[in-house]
């Protein structure tokens, strides 16, 4: 009971955030469009899945500005007791792994094992990834555009997943702006739920 919830789907996610939503009598931020869930537009006061934007801002904030590297901050080696990733427990079970890094888990722990970012988040880096609301997209964007709180392309065959999670070992995946798309379940993916804020 106390494990973060992996191995379910995009749509599962969704349809956890409508399901507390109406839990607290909250609007829904997802309507289905034929077969597909997209968010209401406008979106309301309901939970939703985070945008890839706003995950990343949260991630990145170092209490100043949206400016960290990694979750423990600006460079490697990974700082001691600073997230569950793939680390010398998990040597037997994982082809990749921190030979120099202990955390004591081969696997996921429950939330708030490790301390929280400036914002009072725990586990943006490490655990497991997560699924975020926007559709995936390698291609790049126009380099002369700006673009405040993005959330995405208007459809695709994966959805974005961000954040490392406790099979995670490589520079890449470490680094908070890591993203990857996704459209199935896996045992290191799961998510967290967010909202506008009330006015």
């Amino acid at each position: 009971d106390g494990q973060p919830v992996v191995n379910l789907t995009w749509n599962e996610a969704v349809d956890f955030c409508n399901w507390l939503s109406a839990q607290e009598g909250l609007d829904p931020a997802y309507v289905k469009a034929g077969a597909e869930w997209k968010l209401a537009s406008p979106v309301g006061n309901g939970y939703r899945l985070p945008t890839e934007a706003e995950w990343e801002f949260a991630a990145r904030y170092d209490g100043t500005a949206a400016t960290l590297r990694y979750p423990w901050g600006g460079s490697l080696p990974v700082a001691p007791n600073s997230g569950n990733y793939a680390d010398s427990a998990a040597r037997y079970t994982l082809d990749v792994t921190l030979p120099d890094y202990t955390d004591g888990y081969a696997v996921s722990v429950a939330p708030g094992k490790f301390p929280a970012n400036a914002l009072g988040l725990f586990d943006l880096g490490g655990n497991v990834a997560e699924w975020v609301n926007d559709w995936y997209s390698a291609a790049p964007l126009d380099s002369d555009a700006t673009l405040i709180d993005p959330a995405g392309p208007a459809s695709g065959k994966e959805h974005v997943l961000k954040g490392s999670s406790f099979r995670s070992a490589t520079i890449t995946e470490l680094r908070l702006a890591y993203r990857d798309g996704a459209s199935e379940p896996r045992v290191d993916l799961g998510f967290r739920v967010a909202r506008y804020a009330s006015k």
